[in-house]
This record gives C-alpha cells, sequence and structure tokens, in this order.
C-alpha cells in the first residue's frame, strides 16, 4: 500500500473514532483504530508478490493446534510452554520474517463452531505479537476433524467452514496484507489407505469444494477481507494430489503444500541419512516441486508456499547442513518462501522437529537455522 493510502486509511479511522458511540470500544479492532496504522486495502493482493516479500517462515508447532485439555489449557496440553511475545521476538531477531500460526479452533467451540471468546482473544493475542512485529502471519484451521473430505459430508463441512471463517475473517478484518488465512490444514481420509498417497477422485474433489467455500466465506466479510491474500492446500497439502487441484475463482489466491522432501532423508527414520546437494537421487524430488508449482501457479500469477518442511534428527547434523543450504534455494529461486516445522521435540527420529527452546529461547541447532536462513536470504528477490 502507497503512502497517501496510508494517510487516507489513517484519517478516514481517526474520523470514525470522533464520531463513534461508545459502543465501538466493544469491537475486536478498537485498538488498531486507536493507537496503530490502519492499512486499508483497496485492490486484491497480488499474491506472487506478496509471497516474495517472505524471506522465510517458521511455524509455532504444536500449541495453539494442540487438542489435549480445555478451555485456555490445551495450549499448552502437549508439553509446550505458554507462548510469549519474547519467543515470538526471538523468532524474529534470528532472521525469519514470517509465522505461521497453527491453531485448532472445534474444541472450543459449540456443535455450530461458534467459537469462545476467550479463546478468540488469545489466538489474536499471539497474532498480535508477530503482526505488530511488521511480521508476516498466517493463521489456519488446523487439527479439525470435521473437514474431512468425504462426499457425505460435503454439506456438514461447508455449512461449518461458512461459520468458522465468517467469525475469523470479521474478528481480523481491519489487519493488513501481511495476514494470511489458510482454509485447512492437510484434509484427508485419516486412517486409510488414501491418507498421504494423493487420494482418490472424491476426497481430491471434496477438497476442491472446501477450498471455494472458504473463499466465498472470507471474501463475504467485507472490508479487507475482500482482497488478503487466502491460501488453500491441496489434498493433504500434498505435491502427489495436485492432479485434480482446482482453483477457485479468485484474484489472490497461494497454493499451500508440506514438503518434508525427500522423505527417506527428511522424515522417514528408517530411511538415508546423506543428502547430497550435488546427487540427482537428494534434488531431483526437490527440483520438480520448485519447477512443477512455479509453472502451474506461480507463471499464472497465483502464489505457492512451503507451508511445513524439516528434516528430523538422525545424528546427522552435516547433512541436514546440506540439505539447509539447499532447500530453500531451490524454492526461493521460483519465488516460494518456506515455513520450517518446529514442535518443540528433541531426540533421535521421527517427528524430531524441534529447533527452539521454548523454555529458555535457545536454539537447538544454531548452525542449521542459520544456514536456513542465510540460504533463504541469498536468493531473497
Amino acid at each position: 500500500m502507497g503512502l497517501l493510502g496510508k494517510i487516507t486509511a489513517f484519517i478516514t479511522a481517526t474520523t470514525m473514532i470522533a464520531g463513534a458511540d461508545t459502543s465501538i470500544a466493544d469491537k475486536a479492532f478498537d485498538k488498531y483504530v486507536l493507537d496503530k496504522e490502519v492499512e486499508e486495502l483497496f485492490t486484491p493482493v497480488d499474491p506472487v508478490e506478496l509471497c516474495s516479500e517472505i524471506v522465510i517462515g517458521w511455524n509455532l508447532g504444536n500449541s495453539l493446534d494442540a487438542t489435549y485439555g480445555s478451555g485456555l489449557s490445551t495450549e499448552t496440553g502437549w508439553g509446550n510452554p505458554k507462548t510469549t511475545k519474547e519467543l515470538i521476538l526471538k523468532v524474529k531477531e534470528t532472521g525469519f520474517n514470517a509465522v505461521r500460526i497453527p491453531t485448532t479452533w472445534y474444541n472450543h467451540a459449540d456443535s455450530d463452531l461458534n467459537v469462545d471468546k476467550e479463546w478468540f482473544d488469545r489466538v489474536q493475542e499471539v497474532v498480535d505479537y508477530a503482526y505488530d512485529e511488521g511480521m508476516y502471519v498466517i493463521l489456519n484451521a488446523h487439527h479439525e476433524d470435521w473437514y474431512d473430505p468425504y462426499k457425505s459430508n460435503l454439506t456438514a463441512a461447508k455449512r461449518k467452514m461458512k461459520n468458522l471463517w465468517t467469525q475469523i475473517a470479521n474478528r481480523f478484518e481491519k489487519y493488513g496484507e501481511r495476514l494470511i488465512f489458510e482454509g485447512m490444514n492437510e484434509p484427508r481420509w485419516r486412517g486409510t489407505n488414501m491418507e498421504w498417497n494423493g487420494g482418490s477422485s472424491e476426497g481430491r474433489q471434496t477438497v476442491n469444494q472446501l477450498n471455494e467455500s472458504f473463499v466465498k466465506a472470507v471474501r463475504a466479510t467485507g472490508g479487507n477481507n475482500r482482497y488478503r491474500a487466502l491460501m488453500i492446500p491441496t489434498y493433504a497439502a500434498s505435491a502427489s494430489a495436485l492432479d485434480g487441484f482446482t482453483l477457485p475463482e479468485d484474484k489472490s489466491l497461494i497454493v499451500s503444500i508440506h514438503a518434508y522432501s525427500p522423505y527417506d532423508f527428511a522424515m522417514n527414520e528408517k530411511g538415508t541419512t546423506k543428502f547430497d546437494p550435488n546427487s540427482s537421487g537428494s534434488t531431483n524430488e526437490l527440483k520438480w516441486l520448485a519447477e512443477t508449482l512455479y509453472d502451474r501457479f506461480i507463471s499464472k500469477g497465483v502464489g505457492a508456499i512451503i507451508g511445513e518442511c524439516g528434516t528430523v534428527n538422525k545424528n546427522n547434523l552435516s547433512d541436514r547442513l546440506n540439505w539447509a543450504g539447499y532447500f530453500p534455494k531451490v524454492f526461493g529461486e521460483k519465488g516460494i518462501p518456506v515455513f520450517v516445522w518446529d514442535n518443540n521435540a528433541f531426540g533421535y527420529g521421527n517427528e524430531t522437529f524441534g529447533l527452539l527452546h521454548r523454555n529458555t529461547l535457545t536454539w537447538e541447532y544454531p548452525k542449521y537455522v542459520k544456514k536456513l536462513i542465510s540460504t533463504a536470504k541469498s536468493v531473497h528477490k
């Protein structure tokens, strides 16, 4: 947004305050009107340009998306401490300029997904930790079972999708282009042999329809939500589900893909411990995905983000450093930012994606994190 637009938005907001009645104090965006620059969007955010402004992102995994416990206690239900502004500042100061905030909503809502006010307040507080620091923020709907993509579930899921995202969009309507909404996380047929292999035609088509419902629900709330970038996944957020994936009719979309790749190195604890950036065996899968996302989406004005990626610890730090020196580069050269998954889980093998110790705010693998960031910066345009 240009300076003139920002000044105009600020004057407009100030005028609104002067003539408003006391009921404005109940609105969620009060503090943005009162003591922050209000960014008003007038045209659809260019999703490719927006992605180019993200250097590298970090995931606040297993915190607001945790499902154990009740009420606000769920945030610490999976063993992570309560998120603090100091934690987000540490992430920013290290070199990340974007944060993805996985968030689960169903366990803080009634059966129709009317969300508790205290949960909305807490989620907004954490969003503000990053957004107020000038960072890009992705807010999503994470471990939700109501959007499992079965045809028999579609009518109910679309109704809940509309209700949930209408609430979220209204709550955050005054936020500018640095806030991105992501409708679903890895929608799939869980616990079946169709879970991770690209799914069936039914599953992929149902995901397409749910993505469309998400986009319509957000756009219908008006204001900045008419124009902000919206992020939509393929089935299971998988590259193997690109065939059959269709985009809603919209001018500001970003496709979400997760890439713990190459799988045998990055995630399979029984796989290889080696990554050689000069070997086609290590790099072909990554090259193919970067080129495919560019050809299918970016070249046509649609953004793409690797919403989750990372490597588990196999006592192979030197090879993980090789990966960190390659992965952000191969995608960054195509204008695709990557968001590293961090679940604060340490040790050896499967799911040990921990990077930042959240109690002490120290990095477990500082050379690895530094390499990820320096590689991303080296190709950032």
